[in-house]
Formats: structure tokens, C-alpha cells, sequence
């Protein structure tokens, strides 16, 4: 009798190497949210800010060594960076806001439609080409919007337009990382960004730092150990497969945020936001399967926090794409 060969393939390994560290990634993720709107109901948010970037950058610094060395933070494109790190701090701050003002899964759902804005501003800034396909996913993502927050029922709120704020930003960060994708390390476009709120939080300090308690403490730790977790595991991800095949594992945030939210804070997401959420989440699978199909890339990048201070490369072979 023949012997049944249970040998996987070298592409069926990298995929689960992916997704495991694509999960690993978006739990981080999640960590971090938890953390932010736990210490956000005694802490500032520029206080956050600031303890989160500057642990953040801190481990940043110390896992440098793997990922080129300080060396690898060298950059001629200074204005780029500069960019990025105004575009970050609108990020941070308004995700951050939203997160402290809003229930946990409205705060990710909405901020999950920055690749709809990504798609949308791709063609004035980048001079992409969007096919009526995309463009159909794009409005009915920004549909599942309206239906979230029902214009007219009170929910169009400072907190909900600072995190669709946060969400345009995230996709100017995703665009400008495609300009410097082909002379910028990963590290690079990864710690800069960082300084941005940093600095603005020092700013705004004075007057809103309370001592943390030794609990409190362990929290904002935790926040930036999160923070460089997220995106070590996503870099990971996407580094081994497109993102066709793994964006529908990062969506899984969303239903840890619910549980969550649920758990800790008692939160009970209404039909409008389930609907407006798969309207939104569907959209933006399409949208990532019309840009990249089945293709593998040689390397993505997306340092995803929650808090929307994030970066996403993607460098595909082949030269231009045929129009949709």
C-alpha cells in the first residue's frame, strides 16, 4: 500500500507563518486599544500620547538592532518625513480622542475605513488608476459610514469625526510610505513617525501629567510594548503573503473589540453599527482584492497601531497594473 505524504509546501508554510504573525500583530494591536481607553478614563490624552510614544520609541530603539541598526534611520528625504509626522499626530490624537469618547468597536469600525480613503486618494496624489469596481466599493464603504452614524440621530460627534479624521490621515501616511518605499527603511518610516506626537505631547504637558500609580504604570508599558508588538507581527505578515489573502484575518480586531468592549465596559453594539461595519469590512476586502489579486509581494509594510500612527508599503512586481 502506497504511504500518504503529509509533507506541507514551502508556500503552505509561509502562509501560516502570515497569519500567525499577522494575528500576533493585530492582538497587539488590540492590546494597545484596551490599554489606551482603559488609562484614558483617569489619564490625558496628551499624557497617553506622550508616555505611549515615548516608551514606543524606546523599544523601537532597543529592536533596531534587527532591523538594520540605528544606521538604517539615515534619510536624505527629510520634508517626506516631515509629513509623516504631522500626518501621524493628526492620526494619533484623533484616533486616541475617538477611542476615549466613543465604545471601542465604533471607534475600530470607523477607523478601519482608512483604506477606502487610501483607494479614493490614490488617484489625485499618486495618479493611480481606479476602476469603476473600486470606486463602486468605495462609495458603498462610505455608505456603511452613514449607516453607522445615521446623520440626524446625534452620533456625528466631535469623537467620530476626529477618528474619520485619524482615518484619512492613516491613508496619507499609507500613500507617502509608497513615495518612499524604494530609499526608506522600514525602522525609518516606522520611528519617525513616532517623534511627531511625541513632541506636540510635550508641548501640551504642562498642566495635564498626573502621576501614574504603580498599576497605571504597568498599563502605559504595556501600551508601548503593544505598540512595537503590532508592528513586528504585522511587518511579518505582510512581508510573506499579500494582503488578498490576509486583510480578512485583520479584520478579526474588530470582533475581539466587540467582546471586549463588551466584557470590560458593557458596551452592546446596535444593528446599525453590525450592519455599517460588514458593509464597511466588504468593501474594503474588495478594494484590497482589486489592487493586489492573487499576487504575492516581495514586501509590505503596515505599522499598524490602533491608534491610526501607522505606515503600509506595498511594492508590487511587475511595473504598473492593468486598469480595473
Amino acid at each position: 500500500m502506497k504511504r500518504r505524504l503529509t509533507s506541507h509546501s514551502p508556500a503552505q508554510d509561509s502562509f501560516g507563518t502570515a497569519v500567525t504573525y499577522l494575528l500576533f500583530g493585530v492582538s497587539a494591536g488590540l492590546g494597545l486599544d484596551l490599554c489606551a481607553k482603559w488609562l484614558l478614563a483617569d489619564y490625558s490624552l496628551e499624557q497617553f500620547v506622550f508616555l505611549r510614544s515615548m516608551l514606543g520609541l524606546l523599544v523601537f530603539v532597543f529592536i533596531s538592532r534587527w532591523y538594520g541598526g540605528l544606521t538604517s534611520l539615515k534619510t536624505k528625504r527629510w520634508k517626506w518625513h516631515l509629513l509623516r509626522t504631522v500626518l501621524a499626530s493628526i492620526a494619533m490624537f484623533g484616533f486616541f480622542f475617538g477611542l476615549s469618547q466613543m465604545p471601542l468597536v465604533h471607534t475600530l469600525t470607523l477607523a478601519f475605513t482608512a483604506p477606502l480613503f487610501v483607494t479614493a486618494m490614490s488617484v489625485p496624489l499618486l495618479g493611480e488608476h481606479v476602476g469603476w469596481r473600486r470606486w463602486t466599493a468605495v462609495i458603498f464603504g462610505f455608505a456603511g459610514v452613514l449607516i453607522i452614524l445615521r446623520p440626524g440621530s446625534g452620533l456625528l460627534t466631535p469623537a467620530a469625526f476626529a477618528v474619520l479624521t485619524a482615518a484619512v490621515a492613516y491613508a496619507g501616511l499609507a500613500i507617502t510610505a509608497r513615495k518612499l518605499a524604494a530609499t526608506e527603511t522600514t525602522l525609518s518610516m516606522t520611528v519617525y513617525v513616532i517623534c511627531g506626537p511625541l513632541l506636540i505631547s510635550v508641548f501640551f504637558l504642562p498642566g495635564n501629567y498626573t502621576p501614574p500609580s504603580a498599576s497605571s504604570w504597568f498599563f502605559f508599558v504595556l501600551a508601548g510594548i503593544c505598540s512595537a508588538a503590532a508592528w513586528i507581527g504585522i511587518v511579518g505578515g505582510y512581508r510573506r503573503a499579500s494582503p488578498a489573502v490576509l486583510a480578512p484575518f485583520e479584520y478579526t480586531a474588530l470582533i475581539g473589540a466587540a467582546v471586549a468592549g463588551y466584557w470590560i465596559w458593557g458596551e452592546v453594539p446596535d444593528r446599525w453599527v453590525i450592519m455599517g461595519g460588514l458593509v464597511i469590512i466588504f468593501s474594503g476586502l474588495f478594494v484590497v482584492y482589486r489592487e493586489v489579486g492573487n499576487v504575492l509581494s516581495a514586501r509590505y509594510l503596515r505599522g499598524f497601531t490602533a491608534g491610526g500612527a501607522a505606515a503600509m508599503v506595498r511594492r508590487l512586481s511587475g511595473g504598473k497594473k492593468e486598469a480595473d
